[in-house]
């Protein structure tokens, strides 16, 4: 379990336990009718104490997460992906509940295609591809690649054969920009993978998987770059796709 995953439990034991001390001694001073001015003065200590308590508990955890973490304090980065499988685009399973998400509260997505790390990020492969896969119930590696999806698990591996019977592999491509262009780069450990420190999109990167022939550069792009390409906010490098 991660530093914020335990800090986070601990932190709802202590807002849990001290609620109840207090209707605890809050329901014993409604017991006593007359209770005398020490009595008084043991009861509110007894408050005061279990308040101050939570309070430096919750404010100090908080702090030290923030001191210690990779981040050093909350962030919001963003990152955007596709996941191709033989010339047909996959989605992830949708979202179910008041949270609208698959993953955690930190690290999830929103049935948007989009990787979302919203808080604390304890260390760097928190903000790794092979973290945000794991956390949705999949898995990413050099060869294979699992996800939910709404008719259960899809697992793929390279060398894998598509209905037309040609050999695929596992391919990771990501774009990036730099200076207003765009420009792809081929992943070789996906896994370790680090999303880029960026809010928007572009110029946070865009993500592309696809279980396809070997190749050097994909064809794939996702719709976040494509709609700020036609607004004229980036181009694609000279000699591109």
């Amino acid at each position: 379990m991660q530093l914020d995953a335990i800090l986070s439990s601990y932190s709802f034991s202590a807002v849990f336990y001290g609620t109840a001390i207090l209707f605890f001694i809050v329901f014993v001073s409604l017991l006593i009718k007359k209770p005398s001015p020490f009595l008084k003065k043991i009861l509110f200590i007894s408050i005061l104490c279990v308040v101050t308590s939570v309070t430096i508990f919750l404010a100090g955890s908080t702090i030290y997460l923030n001191v210690v973490s990779f981040s050093r304090g909350p962030v919001h980065y963003h990152a955007d992906f596709e996941i191709w499988n033989c010339g047909w685009e996959i989605d992830l399973k949708d979202p179910k509940g008041i949270s609208n998400k698959i993953g955690t509260a930190t690290l999830h997505e929103h049935n948007d295609k989009r990787i979302h790390l919203e808080g604390v990020v304890v260390d760097s492969k928190s903000a790794s591809l092979g973290r945000f896969f794991e956390v949705i119930g999949g898995h990413i590696n050099q060869t294979s690649l699992s996800i939910p999806t709404n008719n259960g698990e899809l697992s793929l591996k390279s060398d894998y054969m598509c209905e037309n019977g040609e050999i695929k592999m596992l391919q990771v491509f990501v774009y990036k920009v730099k200076n207003g262009i765009y420009y792809q780069n081929k992943v070789d450990d996906p896994k370790n993978y680090i999303i880029a420190p960026e809010t928007n999109l572009p110029p946070g990167d865009c993500i592309i998987i696809e279980f396809d022939s070997f190749k050097n550069k994909t064809d794939k792009l996702c719709r976040s770059y494509k709609v700020a390409e036609s607004i004229g906010k980036i181009k694609g490098e000279i000699n591109g796709n």
